[in-house]
């Protein structure tokens, strides 16, 4: 039941909510998780719950080349927000990392491209300890997409 509650706070959280709050809100459910273990599977089910991507948005414009999995993310604006809110997908080969796109993308869809940059992942991916417990490797690629996802923001915005 939090899971889903959770869920439903990332996909209809709006630009007027404060990224920091989102961030704390997520972080606030990872903690009362307790364990690793818990947490991993937690990320897991997230993955499992992220929307299915189209396979024509599967291209190496939308893949994260600097990633160990495959990782594909796209954006597209939201339409008719005359604000410039952007909606992502995404998609990934393995389970623990597919979890994190799906936090990606439910912290990223529904922002402008200025406030998808001005998001503090740093915070969050050290809120969630991703670097006590992901290789050094997986940790690159985290931040590999990210990057990727504030490159597309840029061009969707512009389109």
């Amino acid at each position: 039941m939090r899971l889903r509650r959770v869920l439903q706070r990332l996909t209809i959280m709006t630009s007027d909510d404060s990224q920091s709050e989102q961030i704390r809100d997520i972080i606030d459910t990872f903690e009362m998780l307790g364990d690793w273990d818990q947490r991993y599977e937690y990320l897991v089910e997230l993955g499992e719950r992220l929307a299915p991507m189209d396979p024509a948005d599967k291209t190496d414009a939308n893949r994260v080349m600097e990633c160990m999995s495959t990782v594909h993310v796209v954006a597209r604006p939201v339409n008719g927000d005359a604000s410039g809110g952007l909606n992502f997908q995404g998609d990934c080969d393995t389970a623990i990392i597919k979890g994190v796109v799906a936090l990606l993308v439910g912290l990223f869809s529904g922002k402008t491209q200025a406030q998808i940059d001005d998001t503090d992942v740093d915070a969050l991916f050290e809120g969630l300890k991703l670097e006590e417990h992901l290789s050094p490797n997986r940790h690159v690629g985290v931040y590999a997409i990210v990057n990727k996802m504030r490159r597309q923001a840029a061009l969707a915005a512009g389109a």
